[in-house]
């Protein structure tokens, strides 16, 4: 029971974290990796589905954003280097969807831009389960 409750923990904190909120999931897995006997890919893949999922909220704002209000822009100042990086490189770049900062804005640029939304789920979490794996290899 406390080890389901964990590892509801750590998904939720993978998929706030990887919303425009601030998170901490790789504290989280580090810790539940080294202090827990769940096994470590149950972890790498809860990590993994929370972080996808959120990543792919922020994608679904910015394509909810487009649709209800198509007059309007991004900020160029919060977006600008996302939306740049995604229309030179388009779903590729959601490999790149880990990286604190500038990864919660490729998404959400990525749906604002109705870029495909399986290309976009596939390279994201592609990326955030690689984020992951490294970090679990690490220790």
């Amino acid at each position: 029971m406390v080890e389901d409750t964990t590892v509801l923990g750590l998904f939720l904190s993978a998929f706030l974290s990887s919303t425009l909120l601030p998170g901490g999931s790789e504290v989280i897995l580090v810790y539940l990796a080294t202090q827990t006997t769940t096994d470590a890919l149950v972890l790498w893949s809860v990590a993994s589905l929370g972080n996808t999922l959120g990543g792919l909220t922020s994608w679904l704002l910015g394509y909810w954003f487009i649709k209800r209000f198509p007059q309007r822009g991004l900020d160029e100042k919060k977006h600008g280097q996302a939306l740049v990086t995604i229309r030179r490189w388009g779903s590729l770049s959601l490999l790149l969807s880990w990286l604190p900062v500038i990864g919660d804005p490729l998404c959400f640029v990525a749906g604002w831009l109705k870029l495909s939304f399986i290309k976009s789920a596939i390279f994201i979490a592609i990326g955030k389960g690689l984020r992951y794996a490294l970090i679990l290899l690490m220790l």
